[in-house]
């Protein structure tokens, strides 16, 4: 099939285009660089930096010179945390909605299927960050479209993803790629709050499972919840680190929020899919890695 990805250079998108490639798609990478690195870049993908969210984003003139239509379009491309989002709630509200309005366009005129990366925090109050309330209205977009244009739409809803190429610095940064980095400096690990928040963390490659089962499924707006059913607070995260390994507290951030936990039933149900991975075990064999390397 031929695909596109936007945010392919990020990290959910790097791993998902990985296996396209080796699924032995043909796959093109629409991002901006803004959250997603060069050198993510894989042997066989395609990549154009675009941005998206701008007014009539020129996908016509960047696809025209590709041969045929793309039967699917993964639409992973946002700006993809709430911290940053309440600092410049303008540059997030124009780029993740703005975006996913010119992708379902684009969609709709060539009879694409679309499949949304979602967010949980749909579910813990979507007016308490603008990332929150812009991913809930584009969740709203697919199912406009699907229902005003019959356009085949999915929505997956990530939860707490973790694994190769997550991110470890800057504004867009994951919790456990932070640990991982302050541990090999030799840092303590930096906790938000009183560490008791919960966390529904689910593997990368549990999550591509899932966006790969959707290829070729007829759906209007489906909506799947990713993530393993199973939760853990920040704290026992840390201790997998050793329990006397220094920790930092810092104070509550604003937009947070005490829990994640996922009902996948449908997404099992619908697409048979059977999250394998878990986080205390993924922990456990990265510090092995780490010391034989470093031995």
């Amino acid at each position: 099939m031929k695909i596109i990805v936007t945010g392919g250079a990020g990290f959910v998108g790097t791993n998902l285009i990985k296996r396209l490639l080796e699924d032995e798609h043909e796959v093109v990478s629409l991002d901006n660089y803004s959250t997603g690195f060069k050198e993510n870049e894989q042997e066989g993908c395609k990549y154009y930096n675009l941005d998206l969210a701008e007014e009539g984003a020129p996908l016509e003139d960047y696809l025209s010179n590709l041969p045929g239509g793309y039967e699917v379009i993964y639409h992973m491309a946002a700006l993809a945390r709430i911290q940053p989002s309440i600092v410049k709630p303008h540059i997030t509200l124009k780029n993740n909605f703005m975006s996913t309005l010119n992708i379902l366009d684009y969609a709709k005129r060539h009879n694409s299927q679309v499949i949304y990366a979602g967010s949980s925090t749909r579910h813990h109050g979507i007016f308490n960050s603008p990332y929150a309330w812009s991913k809930l209205a584009g969740e709203h977009l697919c199912e406009l479209y699907s229902n005003l244009y019959d356009l085949n739409t999915s929505i997956c809803r990530f939860y707490n993803v973790y694994g190769k190429y997550h991110i470890d610095s800057g504004d867009y940064a994951t919790v456990l790629a932070i640990f991982e980095r302050q541990y090999l400096n030799n840092e303590s690990l930096t906790i938000t709050n009183k560490g008791e928040q919960r966390r529904d963390f689910t593997h990368v490659d549990d999550i591509v499972d899932a966006l790969v089962s959707c290829i070729g499924k007829d759906f209007r707006a489906e909506d799947f919840e990713l993530g393993r059913g199973v939760n853990y607070s920040i704290n026992e995260i840390a201790e997998c680190f050793g329990e006397d390994y220094p920790k930092e507290y810092l104070p509550e951030r604003p937009g947070e929020y005490d829990m994640t936990l996922a009902d996948s039933s449908k997404a099992k149900e619908l697409l048979d899919w059977n999250p394998t991975h878990n986080i205390k075990d993924y922990i456990k064999q990265w510090i092995y890695e780490q010391k034989k390397t470093y031995q």
